[in-house]
């Protein structure tokens, strides 16, 4: 009950911020630079399952792209899951351990390299070793936005559902345990594996911090209600049903991408009504990897064996081509992009965004930014880089 009626509230703030007259289109076409992004992550479905003439997501396969920009090259950066939001963030490659989504809860631990400091990062800016938690030398993207007073928050769907299961905010295992939530149950389709803010030690370690930025997707129903409520950066995760990671679902719902088309309908039509999204807003939808390793682990932009695994795809060198959606009002509806991008490119476009140094390999020398490719409408101005 307590939902239904944020629920309400939210909604009578949307429709009247979605309902401005002239004025607002104006303010809108004056916007010079992006001032709020948000990114909805899917889970495993190859380029053209999703895109095809027979999508089962037709919202996002036909109506969205004619909306905004279809990124036709886009790629995951590794198998399975869990590297790939790591990516995201921090755009820390893939190890041995996150590879395989981190079962147990527990430290990333370097490796010492001879003649080498024990926390001296490689390769462009890549923490040498194995495991899940990144210590807090492992920068991510977080981490710039608290430095520079820059609002941000991930918004993770069921997060608290069962309370004996996992909290309501900040949620995650005990270290060095169990990830029980591997699996959704019938009433709660959370799990930590999705959500890449719980693998870093800056950010878990300050719970008050924690708790505040990493909460409940309802929590984005009122947070969209004004601009000066809509945070800068705002990550959003659907649980394992609605994500399409299952099919069918634990709670009885169909899954795949019949139910990841539902989760759209619902939260895309409220992200495009909201006053800060019309105001200078970027919706980038897209997912973690292909369908797997055994469909496909093709990759783009430079990617190469690590010091950490010789193959980040585990069969090939990436996590496949999935493609994303990209919608703004510096994109012109209909834009189709050919450009090779994927979620090092994603982070790095980001950080353009906000005029924050390149982590990890969105620092490498082949990754590209989003460009006049994807804002077709006009290109956005950018922060001064700090």
């Amino acid at each position: 009950m307590r939902w239904m009626r944020f629920w309400g509230l939210a909604m009578a703030a949307v429709l009247l911020n979605g309902c401005g007259g002239s004025g607002d289109g104006a303010a809108v076409a004056r916007a010079q630079s992006i001032g709020h992004v948000f990114i909805i992550v899917l889970e495993n479905k190859d380029f053209d399952k999703t895109f095809g003439e027979d999508s089962l997501a037709p919202y996002l396969a036909k109506t969205l792209p004619a909306q905004g920009a279809l990124l036709k090259n886009y790629y995951g950066t590794g198998h399975l899951s869990m590297d790939n939001y790591v990516a995201m963030i921090s755009g820390q490659g893939p190890n041995v351990l996150t590879q395989s989504d981190c079962l147990i809860y527990g430290d990333f631990v370097h490796i010492n390299l001879p003649g080498l400091p024990l926390d001296q990062l490689l390769n462009q800016g890549q923490a040498i070793g194995e495991g899940c938690i990144y210590p807090v030398g492992v920068p991510n993207i977080t981490d710039q936005f608290r430095a520079r007073g820059i609002r941000w928050r991930g918004y993770m769907e069921d997060m608290g559902n069962d309370p004996e299961r996992e909290a309501a905010t900040c949620a995650h295992p005990p270290r060095n345990t169990v990830d029980n939530t591997q699996s959704a149950t019938a009433t709660d389709n959370y799990t930590t594996r999705h959500n890449p803010f719980m693998y870093f030690r800056s950010i878990i370690d300050d719970q008050a911090y924690c708790d505040d930025h990493v909460v409940n997707l309802e929590h984005l129903r009122l947070d969209l209600a004004r601009a000066d409520t809509t945070r800068a950066y705002n990550f959003i995760v659907p649980g394992l049903c609605h994500d399409g990671h299952d099919a069918p679902c634990a709670n009885g719902e169909p899954g795949g991408l019949e139910s990841i088309n539902d989760f759209l309908q619902e939260w895309v039509p409220l992200i495009l009504a909201s006053e800060a999204f019309r105001q200078d807003g970027l919706l980038i939808i897209t997912f973690d990897e292909s369908d797997g390793p055994q469909t496909d682990s093709s990759a783009c932009c430079g990617a190469a064996p690590t010091l950490n695994t010789p193959l980040p795809g585990i069969t090939g060198l990436g996590g496949g081509r999935v493609g994303a959606v990209l919608l703004s009002p510096f994109i012109t509806p209909g834009t189709v992009s050919e450009q090779d991008y994927n979620h090092y490119s994603m982070l790095r476009s980001v950080q353009d965004i906000f005029g924050l140094e390149y982590l990890g390999f969105a620092n490498h020398p082949r990754q590209q930014s989003f460009g006049s490719d994807v804002y077709s409408a006009k290109m956005p101005e950018f922060g001064a880089r700090q």
